[in-house]
């Protein structure tokens, strides 16, 4: 069954918003991937699922195309119980990170988009509790490996537990495959250094009510 975020994500006019919110677009060029997060409204709460998105639009001699793919955008339950880091679990911070990814070994083991290029912002949630604290004042800007990988290798799972410290998790590894196979023809094209913009399921609902 199709989430809520993921029907609205599949007409969506994200080149609108990030008209709107001053981001760069990429339109031209075959396989120049915009990959997009979207992390849904659940109030806040860890509900330790995949319950958000990664889109990714781009052209082809045949037409625009649209990927949509289950991730988490959040830490899983298990890590916002017990932080990596004394300054509280990583969350990351909506925003678009320009060239901050490449094609790296995630953890050394296998290729996924990786942190490497740039800094990116995160909250640091440190009370260990079952909800995720968007606090402006926590904002820290910094490499931290907020990596784009996937959870198993050969199976989903229904929930995200300690797979996700920060990371945007993809659930099904065959998604996975589907993500890394377009991104390495765009690599082959444009060079090993990649754009992720995070937005949130607010953004698309005050996009649709101001039509």
């Amino acid at each position: 069954m199709k989430t809520r975020v993921y029907i609205k994500c599949k007409s969506f006019d994200f080149e609108k918003l990030f008209e709107k919110k001053g981001y760069a677009y990429f339109n031209k060029g075959n396989y120049n991937l915009n990959i997009i997060g979207v992390r849904s409204n659940q109030n806040n709460k860890v509900t330790n699922k995949y319950d958000d998105c990664l889109v990714v639009i781009y052209n082809t001699d045949s037409g625009w195309k649209r990927q949509i793919y289950t991730i988490t955008t959040d830490p899983g339950k298990s890590t916002m119980k017990a932080p990596a880091s004394a300054k509280g679990t990583a969350i990351l911070a909506p925003g678009q990170y320009r060239g901050a990814y490449k094609i790296d070994k995630h953890r050394g083991k296998y290729d996924a988009l990786c942190q490497r290029n740039k800094p990116v912002k995160v909250y640091r949630d440190n009370n260990k509790d079952e909800v995720y604290d968007y606090i402006p004042e926590t904002i820290e800007k910094g490499m931290f490996g907020i990596n784009i990988h996937r959870s198993n290798e050969f199976w989903t799972r229904t929930t995200v537990d300690n797979y996700s410290a920060g990371c945007q998790v993809f659930n099904d590894p065959k998604e996975f495959i589907s993500f890394m196979t377009l991104v390495k023809k765009s690599a082959a094209i444009y060079g090993n250094c990649f754009t992720y913009t995070l937005i949130t399921e607010e953004d698309i609902d005050e996009m649709q009510r101001d039509k």
